[in-house]
């Protein structure tokens, strides 16, 4: 089955005397990409509106804020940026969710500048919005979790589900509550109503999904991760994401193992080739151990927080997307880990305390050959920075979230003071 108006292929480029890369937001992964391209001497620059965390890397040339990929005008905006600071014929490599749509979007424009790795928004959408993601995969044979056609409360109040359910937004195109949370759990019919309510007003009725609840923790838990161009993976490998945070429905994950798993490449490369697929992509499963199916959560066509892993299990995705030409190489090496130390050992005491994870089981997973999430030797200062920032991001966001509920607040006595 393939997406009518899906990307056709297109010629192989030669990015061997790439100019620089422009990494446009993301956190952890955009980190990885500019030490990765930086180490090989290729100029950084980052255009970001969020997370500062690769702004400290010694690889990170230059650092330009911007309105945001949301924002009136933002194409234009990167080109005008193109022009000003001689970026012509970098690459732009989108790291986060609204960042991926806006190139997709706009890549006539874009191109008239940069280089563009990616598909279309026609196409691509098919995957980034769960609804259609859902879609997709049962036209091409693929399990997906149980949904529930929920489009209002009185949907909610009376369709016949079978509890626990989650809910999850179509496409996490704007930070809120239900976004953050990655997904909610609903155990009762009141908590669905609830909680659907809550969903539909950050959402909209359309963006909220409704799916059944998948038991298991990170034994069930896994990715594919791939370098795709002409329509075929150029390099790919399946991770397993043992441990996330929060450890239910983790936003993050906190440590990944590369693993032997010829079905969840297949069944990926079966996804991905329906929509003529090109750049970096992460496709996420959860293996339901109640009819052996390897079902299909998320995708995720970008780089992806645990890209440093990659490398060092032998497939340098930045040194292939420099020379695409190479033979496609279809393993990645086990015996590796990806770790976030201060998350992973927040999730991994929360496991203990609730008996899914013994000492032994989490010694053990410690003994693979680690890459580390934000330490590097030859790049320490984002990891020295990390802890302070995160905590001046936490009470920046505190702060605000308190001042809209004061306000709110003093804005309500107004009015019924007025009425008074």
């Amino acid at each position: 089955m393939t997406i009518p108006g899906a990307a056709s292929a297109a010629p192989t480029p030669d990015r061997s005397a790439l100019p620089g890369v422009v990494i446009l937001g993301g956190a952890h992964n955009a980190l990885a990409l500019a030490r990765s391209f930086g180490r090989k001497g290729i100029p950084v620059a980052l255009v970001t509106n969020d997370h500062p965390l690769p702004t400290f890397s010694r690889y990170v040339g230059r650092t330009f804020d911007w309105p945001g990929a949301t924002s009136a005008g933002a194409a234009a905006w990167l080109v005008a940026l193109a022009a000003e600071q001689d970026l012509k014929n970098w690459l732009l490599l989108p790291c986060a969710d609204n960042e991926v749509r806006l190139v997709a979007e706009n890549q006539d424009q874009l191109r008239t500048r940069f280089q563009i790795m990616g598909t279309p928004w026609q196409s691509l959408q098919h995957l980034c919005n769960k609804q259609l993601l859902v879609q997709v995969a049962e036209k091409a044979g693929i399990a997906v979790p149980k949904s529930y056609p929920v489009e209002s409360v009185e949907d909610a109040a009376r369709i016949d589900v079978t509890f626990p359910v989650i809910l999850k937004p179509a496409m996490r195109m704007r930070r809120n509550a239900l976004t953050s949370a990655k997904a909610w759990r609903a155990e009762t019919r009141d908590e669905l109503i609830d909680l659907y309510r809550k969903a539909a007003a950050l959402q909209g009725q359309d963006g909220v999904v409704v799916q059944e609840y998948i038991p298991g923790g990170g034994e069930a838990q896994f990715s594919y991760a791939a370098l795709w161009s002409n329509n075929s993976p150029v390099a790919e490998l399946a991770a397993r994401r043992a441990r996330q945070y929060p450890v239910e429905f983790g936003y993050t994950s906190t440590f990944v193992e590369i693993v032997d798993n010829d079905e969840v490449k297949a069944i990926s490369r079966k996804l991905l080739s329906s929509v003529g697929f090109e750049g970096l992509v992460e496709v996420e499963f959860k293996h339901d151990a109640r009819v052996g199916a390897y079902k299909i959560l998320d995708v995720n066509p970008r780089s992806w927080s645990w890209l440093s892993l990659c490398e060092a299990g032998g497939l340098d995705f930045p040194e292939l997307i420099l020379n695409l030409g190479v033979a496609p190489v279809l393993q990645a090496s086990v015996g590796h880990a990806w770790v976030h130390v201060p998350r992973d050992i927040v999730a991994s005491i929360h496991l203990l305390l609730l008996s899914r994870l013994s000492i032994g089981a989490w010694l053990q997973s410690y003994r693979q050959k680690l890459t580390f999430a934000v330490f590097a030797a030859d790049d320490m200062r984002p990891a020295l920075l990390e802890l302070p920032t995160t905590i001046l991001r936490v009470l920046k966001r505190t702060f605000a979230a308190n001042g809209k509920t004061v306000r709110r607040w003093v804005t309500s006595r107004k009015i019924e003071t007025k009425l008074l």
